[in-house]
This record gives structure tokens, sequence and C-alpha cells, in this order.
């Protein structure tokens, strides 16, 4: 049981490959700049997406990859709990032979489909609960992901959780282009509700502002210009557990809850 008390081309596909199977790397960290240094694009303030767990569900994201290989028959691991949305992760669970994944994608409002298109501009913002049975890892640990949607596509950007040595912390990264946006230790913010709010332009020279904060405090506010955020077609958020099976004793049976998702445009 888990613990249920917790409140463009075919150049750029190739180097997006090379980037998913270097995802073991070290971090790759970027100097912190001033938030107006930054997105020059103004922040989007129209509301489109708002759901409430408890009146729309799951029917609030476009779909749902909940143990997608049926390695844990009869076990639902994305649900409603009280005003959040909940991502259950046990050790048992698979999505190939190296992996697990337990995701929503997409967002879906009055029954329509959004996507973000090349030259647009989102604030996508929400609430985080991140147990300390969630950890670091030196592989890969995703619990955001901005991708094109299909089958092997590698996300243009994720919220990652990295272990560097000893030291395990949450970080935004522009996958495509490489390096980190912010970096928070774990420490910081396990076992408490964070507000994450990230607004980026979407587009091959894209940029990103990236902000976390807990009780008052700013965690990181970072920003970031020249940055590959697009890959064709469309893209969409993802949210849950996406996790390699290659950092073995970070890995245990853990969760993590969302609420007060967000999504504004201009």
């Amino acid at each position: 049981m888990i613990d249920s008390t917790a409140p463009r081309g075919h150049t750029r596909r190739a180097v997006l490959g090379s980037l998913a199977a270097a995802a073991v790397a070290g971090p790759v960290l970027l100097t912190r700049r001033p938030a107006h240094a930054g997105t020059t694009a103004a922040t989007p303030t129209k509301l489109v997406w708002s759901p409430d767990p408890r009146r729309e569900g799951l029917s609030a994201f476009e779909g749902v990859e909940d143990d997608r290989s049926q390695s844990h028959p009869g076990t639902r691991h994305i649900y409603v709990q009280g005003d959040a949305y909940r991502f259950d992760m046990h050790t048992r669970d698979r999505d190939g032979d190296d992996r697990q994944r337990n995701e929503v994608k997409g967002m879906r409002a009055d029954g329509r489909i959004l996507s973000l298109g090349n030259g647009e501009t989102w604030r996508i913002t929400y609430d985080l609960f991140i147990p300390n049975t969630l950890r670091g890892t030196r592989t890969f640990t995703h619990i955001f992901q901005l991708k094109r949607p299909g089958n092997g596509s590698a996300p243009l950007a994720t919220i990652g959780l990295r272990r560097d040595d000893d030291a395990e912390y949450l970080t935004w990264r522009p996958f495509a282009s490489g390096g980190e946006l912010g970096n928070v230790p774990l420490e910081q913010i396990w076992n408490r509700w964070a507000t994450i709010d990230m607004t980026f332009t979407v587009g091959d020279e894209g940029s990103a502002r990236f902000i976390c904060r807990e009780g008052g405090r700013t965690l990181a506010d970072a920003t970031r210009d020249g940055i590959d955020l697009w890959l064709g077609d469309r893209l969409r958020p993802k949210w849950g557990i996406y996790r390699s099976l290659g950092d073995p004793g970070q890995l245990h049976n853990t969760y993590l809850l969302q609420r007060n998702l967000r999504a504004y445009t201009t």
C-alpha cells in the first residue's frame, strides 16, 4: 500500500533522440538571470483551462496513460483525491523493460482539446506535492513533459527530479537545447505543497521562465531565450510520474499530487 494520508526536421529529431538516450548525463547548470532578462513576450492573462477534479475528473485531460503495459492489473494509478489529482507508482509497475509511466496528457476544456502552436505564448501554473518517497535519480524521473504527440518523440522540455552525487533537486530542463533552468533542492519541498509557474513561447527559438515557490518563498526564478520548443504539428503538456529503472536504489512505492491546474494564453 502507498500512504494516502498526504494532504523540424530530421536533424532535430536525431538530436532529440540522442538527448533522450543521454538522459543519464550529469547536469549542465545555467547562470540564473533576473526575470526581465529572459522572456520578452507579454505574460499570458487569458485563462483557458482550470479543471475542477471533483467535477471533471480525468476528462479534463486529452488522455490517460495508466499502466499501459498492464503490469499491475486491477490497480488504478491515476485518480482524484479530494481537490487534487493523484498519481501512484509502485516498484512493480512497468512501461516497457526499462521504465515506468503513469501520466495524463493534454488539456481539454468544454470538450475541446487545447493545443500549443508555433509562436504562441502560454503560462501553466499548479500546486505540487512531492513526498520524500519520490526521489531524484541519476537517470530520468520526469513529473512534467512538453511534447509533440506521437510515440518516439522526445520531450522539448521537462520538469525532472535529478540526483548529482547526494544532492537531489527539481529542475525545469529545456531538453532539446540542453542545460537546466532553475534548481530547487528536494529537501526544501518534500512533504509540502509547492507552486509551479512556467511561461514559455513556443518556437525553434523559443523562451521560457520557470518559477517555483513554497510557503511564500521563491525557490527558483530563472529565464532563458533561444531554446528549441518546437518540433512541428503541435505541442501538449503531460503530468505524472515517468521514470527510468536505471537508479534502483532511489525507486520506492510513491505518489504525486497536483491541484489548482491553470493554463493561460494571450
